[in-house]
């Protein structure tokens, strides 16, 4: 990769308040999601579906969550960051107290999809708020910080679901209702309203519209970023899908699941924190292009696993490129999009990992049932070829966040 001419590292600020709250919620809140992690297995231990059958349920969250982050983008910007963050997780927990109750498979699945819909829409929200309080130059720190939590709460929650499973499922869906209440709760009580009502920075124009996705849709370098991070999220979807299908039908058993999954996160929370400092040197095209066909690798290499030791190892592997990948996604997100349309622009980005969770399980689901192991280096193609994609976008891109950055600059001063 290519290096940046390297400048003296500021003494980093340090990051405010509201902050440090959305950052405990989402900790809490990514702990306590046991529920779809351990999802496929309760599908085909505890209600007896076929692998393909589980799959498509698992999907339906998936289905759920594409109108949900898109949703929840739209809110953010129209009635504000905390509402729309309180207001999915409330919802989150009425929810998951209905579904454990129901037995019929078609009630399963429609709660599934709308447990898809509610749960994503803080998402948008809270990485708004983030842009909304954290400084520029400290965005970068931030998101990485947030992604640090995100990969250690769900590190816990598929080690403390799988052990979990083993004893009470009902338990299991009790303590993510709880997790998502106590969310909730703490940024209801401890955030104030980010979103501020005024000028668009970059028309000018007063009051924007903040209602359409239009305008976001038409962004050619956000949509091209865009389509190759739904191609990572294509491959990561297999650790909560067609990954404990792969270990169980090697004999694996579900703590063992869950524990190879800790020993990615167990790295994630030793290593994330230095990341900035070793990628900063670096373009975010480069290291998202190394990040990927790393990652890619780590999954392709699942075709060759068969004991607890080899897929540890393949965890390893797509843990050490993934954690390169979250600080330029989000600081991308940031350059590309205006203050005002913030929601929406991240619920664009967000869909991607909702239809991945749609479409990897689902297709998933039969690949592996059908083509074996071989599912496993089309994963591997699936992160070349996104690799290669950043490489041959990043140029326009970085032209694009800079010319926007220099217009919102530009008409700041004059609305001054």
């Amino acid at each position: 990769m290519p290096r940046r001419a390297s400048t003296p590292r500021p003494k980093p600020a340090r990051l405010p308040y509201a902050f440090w709250i959305i950052w405990a919620s989402l900790l809490i809140n990514k702990a306590g999601g046991f529920v779809m992690v351990m999802m496929t297995i309760y599908l085909t231990v505890q209600r007896d579906l076929s692998l393909s059958m589980a799959g498509i349920v698992v999907g339906a969250h998936g289905a759920g969550a594409i109108g949900g982050m898109l949703t929840g983008g739209v809110l953010t910007d129209r009635i504000g960051r905390k509402k729309t963050i309180v207001t999915s997780m409330f919802a989150t927990t009425i929810v998951l107290g209905v579904l454990v109750v129901v037995s019929n498979v078609f009630l399963i699945a429609a709660l599934v999809t709308v447990l898809g819909f509610v749960s994503v829409m803080a998402g948008p929200a809270s990485v708004a708020a983030i842009a909304d309080v954290v400084e520029p130059e400290e965005r970068s720190r931030a998101f990485n910080i947030m992604y640090w939590a995100q990969t250690l709460g769900m590190g816990a929650a598929s080690l403390l679901g799988g052990l979990l499973a083993m004893f009470s499922f009902p338990l299991l869906f009790a303590l993510d209702a709880v997790s998502a209440l106590t969310a909730g709760l703490l940024v209801l009580f401890g955030v104030r309203e980010s979103l501020k009502k005024g000028d668009d920075p970059v028309t000018g124009e007063p009051e924007p519209d903040r209602g359409t996705l239009g305008r976001v849709l038409r962004d050619r370098p956000y949509m091209l970023f865009v389509g190759l991070t739904f191609m990572q999220a294509l491959m990561f979807s297999q650790t909560s899908s067609t990954l404990p299908l792969a270990m169980k039908r090697d004999g694996l058993s579900e703590t063992q699941f869950g524990t190879a999954l800790a020993c990615g996160t167990v790295l994630v929370v030793l290593g994330q924190l230095a990341v900035p400092r070793l990628i900063d040197r670096f373009g975010k095209a480069q290291v998202l292009a190394v990040s990927l066909a790393g990652s890619g690798l780590g999954f392709g290499l699942l075709g060759f696993a068969s004991t607890f030791a080899m897929y540890v190892s393949c965890v390893l592997v797509w843990t050490v490129a993934s954690m390169l990948a979250a600080p330029p996604n989000a600081t991308i997100i940031a350059e590309l999009s205006p203050g005002p349309m913030r929601g929406r622009y991240q619920g664009v980005f967000s869909v991607t990992f909702a239809a991945a969770a749609f479409v990897a399980p689902t297709a998933g689901g039969f690949t592996l049932q059908y083509l074996g192991d071989w599912h496993w280096a089309i994963v591997c193609l699936v992160g070349v070829a996104a690799a290669a994609g950043h490489l041959l976008t990043g140029p326009a891109r970085e032209r694009a966040a800079k010319e926007r950055a220099a217009l919102t600059a530009a008409n700041a001063v004059k609305a001054a």
